[in-house]
């Protein structure tokens, strides 16, 4: 077997693997043998039947098969031995001229296209300063947490009429071109709060309604989308996206959230029996909570920032022509089109792909078998406790995490996680960072981008 490499520029080479008669003859054989005792025809006893009827009905996808095995084999062991970094798998070059006569082989010559990774080298931390975006944690945000729990745990109450924050319980019936209730058509009841509506002049039409008073309305102005529409109708997503009818709203009751007192009883329910005394501590401990809870976009919104950063400056080449073949070669579904309007995102994330494979390459950033097991343990406790449930014993958890890590793919998607973590630990203590407090409105903003 022989395989050898012309590069044609930095990026793009050619692979040539020559299989002669005696590289696939006895692997061949062997399988010719192991097809024989197997196979059952008619007019044979099993294991008897001559060798000739097998290479005759079987043996060109045999040999096709040995042939494919060899190849994969050949084209692996010489890109791994020589450390040549790929990008994407070798495509087979198309060659009209190209026939094998699987019924009489000889030898075979196969050629390959390889796109080739750029070489570069990455001096860190460099010059460069990035900013670590926080959310200022300031009183007005405490003080809209706090509410929000006092609403989350308040009581709901019957009132009169409706105000800016109240829930119109009502019944919607199904309206034709001139505003008349269609018989047949839908009758479905359901709930608006007044408070999510983001038409002005709905919410105007909504405020000081009572029980018994009756509405015309564009369905589509009190819902977000043909999902939440649907719902509140009662009818499905593909006929609320086809309606352009008003409807008939009638209220039923107004119900008014009265919000929880601000006191020791809610302070237990959100952080456990006795875990702080006064609002004081209460609000220390939810400044410290919503800092925590925003760690993960800050971490977002810097790796962001450094990747774009990284990426502009290095200024990588790509086997552009290459990867968009190879991607058409290897998705079905992808089209020309498509991949045109998509391709340059896509290189971008794969330079940063590769940029993040040196990081790691270079500082020897590993992560551990043990890591991921534990990892996916305080993954599933998470899952427990966001549905109200108890948090098996440990024995219980490993077993289940073990199952979880069974799944190759689930395995791949959590290694992926932690190394993505580790990089960015490591670009965090590395890089020259000055830390950027910006508003709550300005961070999701900043978080929505990325």
């Amino acid at each position: 077997m022989d395989v050898k490499i012309e590069n044609i520029d930095a990026l793009n080479a050619v692979m040539t693997v020559k299989i002669s008669n005696e590289d696939y003859e006895g692997p061949y054989n062997t399988s010719l043998k192991k097809y024989r005792n197997q196979v059952q025809l008619p007019g044979f006893r099993k294991g008897h039947i001559p060798t000739a009827v097998i290479k005759k009905k079987y043996g060109p996808s045999i040999l096709a098969e040995e042939i494919d095995k060899l190849l994969s084999e050949s084209i692996n062991n010489h890109i791994n031995d020589n450390k040549i970094n790929i990008l994407g798998n070798p495509l087979p070059k198309n060659d009209e001229n190209l026939q094998i006569d699987w019924k009489n082989p000889g030898d075979f010559e196969f050629e390959y296209e390889l796109g080739i990774a750029p070489d570069f080298e990455l001096n860190l931390p460099g010059r460069d300063k990035y900013a670590y975006h926080k959310v200022k944690v300031d009183d007005k945000l405490i003080n809209k947490q706090i509410e929000d729990f006092a609403r989350r745990y308040g009581k709901l109450s019957l009132v009169d009429e409706a105000g800016e924050k109240d829930m119109i319980m009502a019944s919607f019936k199904e309206l034709d071109t001139n505003d008349q209730v269609v018989e047949e058509g839908f009758s479905h009841s359901s709930t608006v709060s007044v408070e999510f509506v983001e038409d002005k002049k709905t919410k105007k039409k909504l405020i000081g309604l009572k029980a018994s008073d009756e509405l015309m309305i564009d369905p589509r102005l009190l819902s977000k989308s043909e999902a939440d529409m649907a719902a509140m109708l009662g009818i499905d997503k593909e006929r609320a996206e086809a309606y352009n009818r008003n409807v008939n709203l009638k209220v039923t009751e107004v119900k008014r959230l009265e919000p929880a007192n601000v006191d020791q009883g809610l302070f237990d329910k959100i952080l456990g029996e006795g875990e702080v005394k006064t609002e004081e501590e209460f609000r220390t401990r939810i400044s410290a909570d919503l800092e925590n809870m925003f760690k993960g976009d800050s971490d977002r919104i810097f790796k962001k920032t450094v990747s774009d950063t990284m990426i502009k400056k290095l200024k990588l080449n790509l086997p552009d022509d290459f990867l968009k073949r190879w991607i058409l070669a290897t998705n079905k579904e992808a089209t020309e089109d498509q991949l045109n309007k998509e391709y340059e995102q896509y290189a971008k994330g794969l330079k940063w792909q590769l940029i993040e494979n040196k990081i790691i390459r270079d500082n020897d950033i590993k992560v551990e078998s043990d890591e991921v097991l534990a990892r996916t343990k305080e993954l599933l406790g998470s899952q427990y406790s966001q549905y109200g449930m108890m948090i098996p014993p440990d024995e219980e958890l490993t077993k289940a995490a073990q199952n979880v890590l069974s799944n190759q793919e689930e395995t791949r998607k959590i290694f992926d996680m932690m190394y993505d973590q580790k990089v960015t630990s490591f670009l965090k203590e590395t890089l020259k960072i000055s830390d950027k407090a910006v508003d709550y409105d300005a961070f999701i903003k900043l978080a929505s981008e990325q």
